[in-house]
């Protein structure tokens, strides 16, 4: 105390000798499993609703992806109702025993937990990558060595794999023409004399056709080995003109307005709520 009654600072009880004690810090041990708790529901979540990794278990896809390889599939987008589209490359729930006789993977109990949060690709043996080569509404043929074509438009397709023709001359599934149901993908390996795709499986109850509820999502990106890294775009050839049938355009121009008017409502709403 000052002899005019003030007190000094940072003396009287609310100075640092009287006043609360600070507050410890937890110790990064008593942390660490709270952030490991945190980053697998991170991981579990991203796996779910983000992205998920696949590992590649046969040629049926050379040389675009190969053997091993690790890929990210995109399991957001369908979320918003988006559908597989041409050239895509597809993760896909077996449709109806399209593995039948394949061997069967046996993951150890860390493999299996790590595949279950999505830090190991998935080993799940039921799913299978393909290309997607038709859509609901489009007619797809084969006759001799190709080329592939989509409602009556070849397909120039450099993805082939080397040696390989477009279509295959067999009587089991290699001489096709089928019109995609609505609802449903047709889909064939790059690798085209080594793919049981939906050419070999037309006796199945979907006739070689995938229903789209069956698709995991699209394989966006090679993640592993390193120096394989690289994304996997839809091919040229899918866009090239007059390959929608004139029903698929209609539809385009139907849902064409009411989302370019959203679109432009959206900067519209942010402008008047700016000057509110």
């Amino acid at each position: 105390m000052n002899e005019d009654g003030t007190r000094t600072g940072g003396q009287g009880p609310d100075g640092p000798e009287h006043g609360r004690p600070k507050k410890q810090q937890r110790s990064f041990w008593k942390e660490l499993p709270i952030l490991i708790g945190i980053a697998l529901v991170l991981a579990l979540l991203i796996k779910t609703f983000l992205v998920q990794a696949f590992s590649i278990p046969s040629d049926s896809m050379q040389n675009t992806l190969q053997r091993g390889d690790r890929v990210l599939v995109d399991k957001l987008t369908p979320w918003f109702g988006s559908e597989p589209e041409r050239g895509e490359v597809v993760v896909f729930h077996d449709p109806d025993n399209w593995l039948a006789g394949e061997p069967t993977p046996d993951p150890n109990p860390l493999q299996k937990a790590l595949s279950f949060i999505g830090l190991m690709p998935s080993a799940e043996e039921k799913d299978l990558i393909k290309r997607v080569i038709g859509v609901g509404g489009d007619t797809v043929e084969c006759k001799g060595t190709g080329p592939l074509k989509v409602n009556g438009k070849a397909l120039n397709e450099p993805y082939v794999y080397p040696g390989n023709t477009p279509c295959s001359q067999d009587d089991q599934g290699g001489q096709f023409k089928v019109k995609v149901p609505e609802g449903h993908i047709w889909v064939m390996g790059d690798h085209r004399q080594n793919s049981r795709d939906s050419r070999y499986n037309t006796a199945d109850s979907n006739q070689g056709f995938v229903p789209v509820d069956k698709v995991v999502g699209r394989a966006v990106v090679i993640a592993w080995p390193i120096n394989r890294w690289t994304n996997l775009p839809v091919p040229d050839t899918f866009d090239q003109p007059g390959l929608n049938t004139p029903a698929q355009d209609a539809a385009a121009l139907t849902v064409a307005p009411p989302a370019l008017a959203l679109a432009g409502a959206v900067p519209f709403a942010l402008w008047r709520r700016r000057r509110a």
